[in-house]
């Protein structure tokens, strides 16, 4: 198995790169456009996490800048109905991060802005995914997971609170997470998030447990 490449990068046409090695080898990756707009120039070194991608008819090596791209790329590949190619699709549309937030949020609309992807496919990787995240709320298995980690470090501390917050009250989470990313804006407190929800609830939009 081919974990990680070093080398020299040689050419770059997107989603397409070839790296050779310092024993002559070059060595031709596809990647997603978040990997490929953060490589050097031609010309340069460069060091990739690599996937080898084993089918019946062909053998294939994808690259990814980080290794936390990498083990997003290879939970995705695992959901019913995602391919290879849907999981440089879904990497090339968003952020780990970015994509930890939509699963969080059961952010459905974000998902169809992506390429391939449509309503059906969607959902089930919001239903599958979210199977992986429960882990995050025991704090002695975060360690062990450094792709997760990242992500939760990376949401905005106020956006949580208000989710906590919400889920106090009574609120399943999965409606909590809906109405902040609804509501929420960068330059808001928590105490202000708060506020906006329980005004959307009023509205009629924010369904109460049962």
């Amino acid at each position: 198995m081919i974990g990680r490449l070093q080398g020299t990068l040689i050419e770059k046409q997107a989603p397409y790169i070839t790296v050779e090695t310092s024993g002559g080898v070059g060595y031709e990756l596809e990647t997603s456009l978040t990997t490929f707009s953060r490589l050097p120039s031609v010309g340069e070194s460069v060091t990739l996490y690599t996937h080898l991608v084993v089918r019946e008819d062909a053998l294939f090596l994808c690259g990814f800048f980080t290794e936390d791209e990498r083990t997003l790329f290879r939970s995705l590949i695992r959901v019913s109905g995602v391919g290879p190619k849907l999981a440089l699709s879904v990497l090339s549309g968003m952020s780990p991060e970015q994509f930890f937030r939509c699963v969080e949020g059961h952010d459905t609309h974000a998902l169809l802005k992506i390429s391939g992807i449509g309503r059906k496919t969607a959902e089930r990787l919001l239903l599958e995914m979210e199977d992986k995240l429960p882990s995050l709320t025991r704090g002695g298995q975060r360690d062990k997971l450094p792709f997760w980690t990242n992500a939760f470090l990376n949401i905005r501390a106020p956006y949580k609170e208000a989710v906590e917050a919400l889920v106090a009250l009574g609120y399943r989470q999965e409606e909590a997470f809906r109405v902040v990313s609804e509501v929420e804006q960068p330059e808001l407190t928590s105490e202000q998030l708060i506020r906006r929800a329980l005004n959307w609830k009023k509205e009629g939009t924010f369904r109460e447990s049962h």
